[in-house]
């Protein structure tokens, strides 16, 4: 998934009317601004009630579905390799979110200050917070891309990391 894959995924999205954010890798490129590794994906948050455009507007350049875990998840797919994690938010009236989980008592919360902008090839994209991207990579035994990623965000925002 490069960064014109991104940038284009974005626009497509956009021109849609759907309302998303970048999590995962890229989310955390975005907020630092620059590409620092390679990503094999893109993990996007989105309004869960969009999702029927979401999908329509994905659908029109080749992506079909190959994960189903709704209410928590689903990934798509295109001919060429790609693939976008998707996860559909709940919205509240103050901003915040939610995100269903494997652990029906426990949602993903998402407050409304996590939802920022960074870059991606010097275009302001939306993104999730440093805080959040913290938030998310904690529980589980980390790959070298999750320690890559949290000491950018140590480095980027001086703020503390589980690893």
């Amino acid at each position: 998934m490069t960064g014109d894959d991104v940038l284009a995924v974005l626009a497509l999205l956009r021109n849609a009317g759907a309302e998303v954010w970048i999590g995962g890798g890229w989310g955390i490129d975005a907020l630092v601004g620059r590409e620092t590794r390679p990503h094999r994906d893109l993990d996007l948050v989105h309004r869960a009630e969009q999702e029927p455009a979401v999908l329509a507007a994905l659908g029109t350049v080749g992506f079909t579905e190959t994960v189903d875990q709704r209410p928590v998840r689903f990934v798509l797919a295109d001919g060429r390799g790609r693939e976008l994690d998707l996860h559909p938010l709940e919205f509240g009236p103050d901003g915040s979110a939610v995100q269903a989980s494997f652990e029906p008592d426990h949602p993903f919360a998402y407050p409304a200050s996590c939802f920022v902008t960074g870059t991606v090839q010097g275009v302001t994209v939306p993104c999730l917070s440093a805080e959040q991207q913290v938030c998310f990579h904690q529980g589980y035994e980390p790959a070298e891309r999750d320690r890559h990623d949290m000491a950018l965000l140590r480095d980027a925002y001086g703020i503390a990391t589980h690893f």
